[in-house]
């Protein structure tokens, strides 16, 4: 075996959640989530939708069309994937970090040459998978790198970033060059998939312009981003297009570029204003190791989408703008490795999402601003070890529980109901402080016609054994003479939808065979709890349910009646 393997394999043994190996330490304790169906506090809108990666050939290779598939079937039409790359040049060929599409070359005269193979096929596999693309216009071309040597980075696991950021990111040699690949592909998309489709498409410059993502100045980056809005538009009138997509919220960049686009003058046009359909930035968690152990960081991710929404709510403009958090996530490298990264693969991975979302919906409502998508950065990496400790929704094939939040998620109704729970962390508190003290127990809820769904959490930033919770359930404001409601009750936990449990209990094979891989696939499923009841009595417009949660467990609890 090779040894660089070897070690990655051990190291995600010696952090591997504890909860397998240990003994709960102390006894369970009690938890009330009263759900009132009948009072809404607004629209649950279905943000979690959002997914992307750094690697856009993953798309067509076999494990990623697997996952499109899998994606794209949670809410056909309406899934969108964001990837860098899509115009960095290059033979199609994949490594971490790193893609290429060769959309634009230069023959020897200097006259452009446009391939649409690649890109068409990336596009392709997401159509055929109901998936839509989140096009993020870069990087740039080597023909018109002010760079162009060195221009493929060699960056991979363990070296710094010095060995990432080389031609790729500059400005290009001619803006006005730069804006007629924009038009152009604009217009070989539309003519491909028809002008109807691409107006439902997000269109966007660049990646995270204020770090070292993008080599020239800010002034730089605002002629791009011009030209390139003004050739999507030209070639389509009523294309949705939107920035900055800035690492972090921005701080100063961002509130210069909204400026920028709202005020000032436009580089490409001469005219006042940029269009702006929507508003994004970044979040990031930081994730340590801590005396064995993986301890999360919402409280950073959380406080970066608190002053994100302030900094665009600051903005008269920008009333009821759609924002859209361009990469959230529990950390910044989805290809990076080490020990403070062990969450990924099991149950943490999917409790921090679940919490972290929950609470998303919670600053939007207290900024009142207009949240409409959260890119979850994380896809596969094709061909590596299983459970390698990437950030990733599948391994090899097999889907992680991170990946059972979004088959929750796409089950919840669209109309946001009250939650009330004796354990839930106030969120000024997760803001400041984390969930380092007592656990956070508490649930989303939604209703729609003759269904109530609640997505119920167990969330602590340590990864080590707690207490069971034990919940007991109140829910209010069934309609009137419903006397009966059925239940189905699914659950993430180390016994439930989890590949990761069933892999370690197999003894954690490098190769499984066929049989170990279909036991696995079994065990990736998001399946019922199996002592949940199938019918709860009602009266007077009330249930109660009661079951336990472990901890960094989460349960879909989703209750239907005949009128």
């Amino acid at each position: 075996m090779d040894e660089s393997v070897l070690a990655l394999l051990l190291s995600a043994a010696a952090f591997a959640s504890p909860a397998e190996a240990a003994t709960i330490p102390a006894e369970p304790f009690p938890v009330v989530i009263q759900v009132d169906a009948a009072r809404s506090i607004g629209r649950l809108e279905p943000i979690w939708r959002f997914f992307g990666a750094d690697e856009p050939n993953y798309a067509y290779m076999k494990d990623g069309e697997n996952l499109l598939r899998e994606l794209g079937a949670l809410r056909p039409g309406r899934v969108y994937f964001r990837t860098h790359n899509l115009l960095t040049s290059g033979d199609g060929t994949p490594a971490l970090k790193w893609g290429s599409t060769n959309v634009y070359t230069e023959d020897a005269a200097g006259h452009a040459v446009y391939d649409w193979r690649i890109v068409d096929r990336i596009f392709d596999t997401y159509s055929a998978r109901g998936v839509v693309p989140y096009v993020e216009l870069g990087f740039m071309p080597q023909a018109l790198s002010t760079l162009p040597d060195p221009y493929r980075h060699g960056w991979r696991p363990g070296l710094g970033p010095h060995s990432l950021f080389t031609g790729w990111r500059t400005p290009p040699k001619d803006f006005a060059r730069w804006g007629e690949v924009i038009e152009n592909l604009t217009r070989h998309c539309v003519e491909r998939y028809g002008a109807a489709a691409v107006e439902d498409w997000y269109w966007e410059t660049w990646n995270e312009a204020n770090i070292d993502y993008w080599g020239g100045t800010f002034e730089e980056f605002l002629r791009l981003h011009d030209h390139a809005v003004a050739a999507v538009r030209r070639v389509l009138p009523n294309a949705r297009v939107g920035g900055p997509h800035a690492a972090g919220d921005g701080g100063d960049f961002t509130r210069r570029f909204l400026t920028h686009c709202l005020r000032e003058k436009n580089f490409a046009t001469g005219a006042i204003g940029t269009p702006l359909d929507f508003v994004s930035f970044h979040a990031k968690g930081a994730p340590t190791a801590v005396e064995g152990h993986v301890r999360m960081g919402i409280a950073e991710q959380l406080a970066t989408i608190d002053r994100g929404f302030a900094l665009v709510a600051s903005f008269p403009e920008l009333s009821g703008r759609p924002i859209v958090i361009g990469e959230s996530d529990p950390e910044g490298c989805a290809a990076c490795q080490g020990p403070r990264f062990a969450y990924r693969s099991g149950t943490m991975y999917s409790s921090y999402t679940a919490a972290s979302f929950a609470r998303a919906h919670d600053l939007a409502g207290r900024h009142r601003v207009n949240l409409q998508g959260a890119v979850t950065w994380a896809f596969e990496f094709e061909d590596q070890p299983y459970f390698a400790g990437f950030r990733a929704l599948a391994t090899n094939g097999i889907p992680l529980p991170v990946l059972n939040v979004f088959q929750m998620f796409s089950q919840m109704e669209a109309e946001r109901v009250t939650v009330e729970s004796s354990a839930a962390v106030p969120l000024d508190v997760i803001l400041k402080d984390g969930v380092r003290g007592a656990p956070d127990v508490s649930a989303l809820a939604s209703v729609g016609a003759n269904r109530l769904t609640v997505l119920a959490w167990h969330y602590h930033d340590d990864d080590v054994p707690g207490p069971t919770a034990t919940v007991e359930l109140r829910v209010s404001g069934l309609p009137k003479g419903v006397t009966h409601v059925r239940l189905r009750h699914d659950r993430i936990d180390e016994s439930h939808g989890n590949a990761y449990a069933e892999w370690r209990r197999m003894g954690s094979p490098i190769a499984p065979d066929d049989r170990e891989y279909a036991r696995l696939q079994d065990a990736s499923r998001l399946t019922p709890l199996e002592d949940a009841p199938a019918v709860v009595p009602a009266a007077d417009g009330t249930a109660l349910l009661r079951f336990i949660l472990p901890r960094q467990a989460v349960s879909l609890l989703v209750l239907s009646w005949d009128r």
